[in-house]
């Protein structure tokens, strides 16, 4: 099996690949090689036990799609996209990025003929909501973005479902909670502070909270989003069924449960560090983000989620800093 992952050199793609490499195999079907493009060139794993190539690819420029899928990859993940923020503060460059480059890749698929017919997973986002919210979301609420990221998202989950109906590839699209605690250096995503708040104050530094302790939101570490989307590789289409994008479950506090968390594993230390800056641009933002969801079809396919949040700071701790945290 050939496996292509688009957006390679971010968080989640390194993390997936590291994870593809460790198994060797996607639902019991070996690698034979792996295909890893982003807009930079990705790292390919070392002692990976089958050929990796590494490539700089920006899917939205012309003929970069299809150079993308020439080599007729078995499984896509696309993970390719301008984060939230990014895409808010950059009209053009965020509908070029996640909605064009999207378009671009579906049709490369489409065009390649021969019966090609791979399966793609496809990166979606909770920003397909937008407010008012029931308290709880179900799985079948309209789309009401209120973000442009959110509306690029929603978008191409329409496009997934009908080049899926049409028979031109195997799909399936998941919209991922927002992933805490990011590792490295913060992005320009709006969501960034939910890591911040945690992943600075472990490493010594001040954090900055921009919203107040009571915002409530619905999350995943990283360790579940690689595990999202590694099930939704194994699906069927039957299990799948027409409606093709599914909300991924996910795990419901406040900022405050979040920071109480951070102060049961890490001790009062680590919550001394987080500053208090209200930013009213980030909170409007973020406003309009759903907070709680059902998620019951992801659950009935056997999608699982974190338990705790207190989980979620130990992997952190575990993952990205050696088991050890800042005195």
């Amino acid at each position: 099996m050939h496996v292509l992952i688009t957006g390679a050199a971010g968080m989640i793609g390194r993390k997936l690949t590291a994870q593809l490499t460790s198994l060797g195999g996607v639902n019991g079907r070996a690698i034979e090689r792996m295909t890893l493009t982003d807009i930079v060139p990705p790292d390919a794993p070392a002692g990976a036990p089958f050929p990796v190539t590494a490539t700089a690819n920006d899917l939205s420029a012309p003929g970069a799609a299809g150079r993308a899928v020439a080599s007729r990859p078995d499984l896509i993940f696309h993970l390719a996209a301008v984060v939230s923020g990014e895409a808010e503060a950059d009209f053009d460059k965020g509908y070029l990025v996640n909605l064009d480059g999207t378009r671009a890749l579906l049709e490369a698929i489409r065009l390649a003929g021969g019966g090609y017919r791979p399966r793609m997973v496809f990166a979606s986002s909770i920003a397909v909501f937008g407010a008012p919210f029931p308290e709880t979301i179900p799985d079948d609420l309209f789309l009401t973005p209120l973000t442009s990221y959110g509306t690029q998202k929603a978008c191409c989950e329409l496009l997934l479902a009908d080049y899926v109906r049409r028979g031109f590839l195997d799909g399936v699209g998941i919209r991922l909670p927002t992933i805490v605690v990011r590792p490295g250096a913060p992005n320009k995503a709006a969501s960034g502070f939910f890591s911040a708040i945690i992943r600075e104050p472990l490493s010594g530094m001040e954090a900055v909270l921009p919203v107040s302790e009571d915002v409530r939101h619905w999350f995943a570490s990283p360790r579940a989003a690689v595990g999202f989307l590694l099930h939704a590789a194994s699906l069927s289409r039957d299990a799948v069924g027409a409606r093709v994008n599914l909300t991924m479950p996910g795990l419901c506090c406040t900022v405050g449960e979040e920071i109480a968390a951070l102060g049961r594993v890490a001790g009062p230390r680590a919550t001394a560090r987080i500053r208090r800056a209200p930013d009213a641009v980030i909170a409007r933002i973020v406003a309009g983000w759903p907070q709680s969801f059902e998620a019951s079809r992801a659950a009935a396919l056997g999608f699982q989620a974190d338990t705790s949040f207190d989980d979620i700071v130990t992997a952190h701790i575990e993952d990205e800093l050696g088991g050890r945290i800042a005195a």
